[in-house]
C-alpha cells in the first residue's frame, strides 16, 4: 500500500467513525439483526484475493455499524458496558500503529503504562509501590492476577512452594465471599487449584454485604476443622445493586487474622471520586489488592483492566521465571511486566488509558461519575414516586434495581413479568435495560455510566418500562 492510499483511508476512516459517533444519540439503542444481514456475518467466505480499503470501508458502514451493542448510547443502561471516550478512540489507532509487545523493554508503551498504572492507583487512593500493578484485558484477568500472588502468600507462610510443589500437601486454602461476589471470583478460584468449593459464602446484609461479625464466626470455624483461610473477597460495588462492603472492619479482621483482602472494584471503585458517595469506600486503601476496569467507568475503549496489589515483590515471585541474578533491571529496578502476570506478548493498553484520562483530568473524571452517581439517585426518586414501580435497593453507587409492579397480580405472576421486560424494553430501541434476581425477585436494572446521559433519558426509560410491562400485563 502506498502512503498517499494509506492517508486517503484512514482520512475516510475517521470520517466514517465521526459520523458513527455523531448519530448515536439519534438511532435506535439497540435492535435485533436482520437474519440475513446476521448470516452475511457469520458465512461470509474466505477471500481467496485481497480487496481494497475502500471496498473494506464499505462493508463496515453497511454490515457492522448499522447493529452495534448500543452501549454508546445515552440511553444504553445494560450491564456495566460504557460508551467509548473520544481520546481513547483516538488513541486505540495510535497504538495500532505502532503494535508493540508491551512484556517490557525500554520503549514509551512500557514508561507509559507504568505511569497510568500510577494515575488508576492514585484516582482510587489505592497505595501504590512501583511495580505493584499492571493493566490487563479486564477485572476477570486481573482477579487471576491477585487470586495468585494471595495464594503464593498463603503457601509460603504455610512453608509450602506453591509454584514448584502444587497444592499437593497443603491444607484446603479458604476464601471467604458474600453472595453477591462477580463470577470472575469463582472462575480464579477453580482456575488457580483452589477450587469452588473452597469459597466460602458468608451471610451478608439485605443488599449482599459481607457481614463482619459473620465473616469472622467462618474463618473460626475453619481453623479449627483444620483448614487454612487466607482469602477475603470485598466489593466496591457489587454489580446487581452496587451496594460497597464496609471495608474498615473487613480489614481490621484481615490484619488480625493474616488474611489476603481482595476488593473487587471492576465497576464501582472509581466511585470514590464522586465526593457525595466517597464515605462509603473508607478502607478501601487497607486493602492488599484491587481489581478494576478503566474500561468500564472511565470510558477507556475496551479492553482495559488493571491489577493493582501492595506488595510489589509478591506480585513479581509470583509469576516470574526469570532467576534473580538474571532479571533485567533496567527499568528502575522493576523487571518486565510479563513477570508480574500471565501474559508474555502485551498489547499497548496503556496510550488508550493515558489519553483518556489526560483528556478529562481528575476534575472531569470526577464530575463524569458524580453526573452519573446524582442521575442514579434522581431515577431511584422516580421509581418510588411511581405507584405502578417499586425501588428494591438503596441506590448506592450508579446502579437501580426495580421492578413493575402493577396492581392485582400473584408473586409469580409479578416475577413472570419482570423477567420478560427487559428484553421487552430492549427490542423496542428506545432504551437499554439489563434484568437481574435480587432475593428470589425478577428485578429491572439500571446502569449509569453515560455522562451524555440526561434526567430526559430517565424519563424515557421509565415511559418504556411503563409501556412495554403494560403491554406484557394485557397478554397475560
Amino acid at each position: 500500500m502506498s502512503e498517499p492510499q494509506f492517508r486517503e483511508s484512514a482520512r475516510a476512516t475517521a470520517d466514517l467513525v465521526a459520523d458513527y459517533l455523531a448519530a448515536v444519540p439519534e438511532q435506535p439503542v439497540w435492535q435485533p439483526m436482520d437474519p440475513a444481514a446476521r448470516a452475511r456475518l457469520l458465512d461470509a467466505p474466505l477471500p481467496a484475493g485481497g480487496r481494497d480499503l475502500a471496498q473494506l470501508l464499505k462493508v463496515i458502514e453497511e454490515q457492522v455499524l448499522p447493529a452495534p451493542m448500543g452501549n454508546g448510547h445515552p440511553r444504553f443502561f445494560g450491564w456495566v458496558n460504557s460508551a467509548p471516550a473520544p481520546a481513547g478512540v483516538l488513541a486505540t489507532l495510535v497504538a495500532a500503529a505502532l503494535n508493540p509487545s508491551s512484556a517490557g523493554g525500554d520503549h514509551a508503551d512500557v514508561h507509559l503504562e507504568r505511569a497510568v498504572v500510577r494515575w488508576t492507583a492514585e484516582l482510587v487512593g489505592f497505595p501504590h509501590p512501583p511495580g505493584g500493578g499492571l493493566l490487563t484485558s479486564g477485572t476477570s484477568m486481573a482477579t487471576i492476577v491477585c487470586l495468585a500472588a494471595a495464594r503464593g502468600r498463603a503457601a509460603a507462610r504455610a512453608g509450602h512452594d506453591v509454584r514448584a510443589e502444587g497444592l499437593a500437601g497443603l491444607p484446603p486454602l479458604v476464601g471467604y465471599v458474600s453472595g453477591e461476589t462477580h463470577s470472575c471470583v469463582r472462575k480464579a478460584a477453580e482456575l488457580l487449584g483452589l477450587g469452588s468449593r473452597q469459597l466460602r459464602v458468608v451471610a451478608g446484609d439485605a443488599q449482599g454485604r459481607l457481614d463482619p461479625v459473620a465473616l469472622r464466626a467462618a474463618v473460626a470455624e475453619d481453623r479449627a476443622a483444620g483448614r487454612l483461610p487466607f482469602l477475603v473477597v470485598a466489593s466496591a460495588g457489587t454489580v446487581n445493586t452496587g451496594a460497597v462492603d464496609r471495608f474498615e472492619p473487613i480489614a481490621d479482621l484481615c490484619a488480625e487474622q493474616g488474611l489476603w483482602l481482595h476488593v473487587d472494584g471492576a465497576y464501582g471503585a472509581f466511585g470514590v471520586l464522586d465526593p457525595e458517595i466517597a464515605h462509603r469506600f473508607a478502607g478501601l486503601a487497607r486493602a492488599d489488592s484491587l481489581a478494576l476496569d478503566p474500561h468500564k467507568w472511565l470510558g477507556v475503549p475496551v479492553d482495559c483492566g488493571c491489577a493493582l496489589v501492595r506488595d510489589a515483590e509478591q506480585l513479581r515471585e509470583t509469576f516470574s521465571l526469570v532467576p534473580a541474578y538474571l532479571r533485567d533491571e533496567e527499568a528502575g529496578g522493576l523487571g518486565w511486566f510479563s513477570e508480574y502476570g500471565i501474559e508474555q506478548t502485551r498489547p499497548f493498553r496503556a496510550l488508550k488509558v493515558w489519553a483518556t484520562i489526560a483528556h478529562r483530568g481528575r476534575e472531569g473524571l470526577a464530575a463524569d461519575i458524580a453526573h452519573c452517581t446524582r442521575l442514579a439517585r434522581r431515577l431511584g426518586e422516580l421509581v418510588e414516586a411511581d405507584p405502578g414501580l417499586e425501588l428494591l435497593a438503596p441506590v448506592e453507587t450508579s446502579i437501580v434495581a426495580f421492578r413493575a409492579r402493577p396492581a392485582g397480580l400473584s408473586p409469580s405472576e409479578l416475577n413472570a413479568l419482570n423477567q420478560a421486560l427487559p428484553l421487552a424494553v430492549q427490542r423496542r430501541g428506545r432504551a437499554f435495560v439489563t434484568g437481574t434476581v435480587l432475593a428470589g425477585r425478577e428485578a429491572v436494572r439500571a446502569c449509569l455510566l453515560n455522562a451524555a446521559t440526561t434526567e430526559a433519558d430517565l424519563a424515557v426509560l421509565l415511559a418504556e418500562v411503563r409501556s412495554a410491562a403494560g403491554d406484557l400485563t394485557t397478554r397475560q
